[in-house]
């Protein structure tokens, strides 16, 4: 695994990066083959991921639930 020093900031990535980098960590810790701080820098990056992703799905539900218009008992 590549130190976090040369990847990208998780800031930086677009949904699709982000998790594509998050399952390929996960498939990797699975594996259960990577030394221990390896293992730790992998798990710390790969938390910073999931809240990238997170944070990318949370605005994108607000937007939609600021476009959606529940009628109200006036509209009935």
């Amino acid at each position: 695994m590549t130190t976090n020093d040369q990847l990208p900031d998780p800031q930086s990535l677009g949904y699709e990066e982000a998790r594509d980098e998050l399952v390929r960590i996960v498939q990797t810790l699975e594996g259960g083959q990577a030394p221990l701080e390896d293992t730790l820098t992998m798990w710390e990056r790969g938390e910073a991921l999931a809240a990238r992703c997170s944070q990318i799905l949370d605005g994108a539900q607000e937007r939609l639930s600021g476009r959606t218009v529940t009628p109200g008992p006036e509209a009935r």
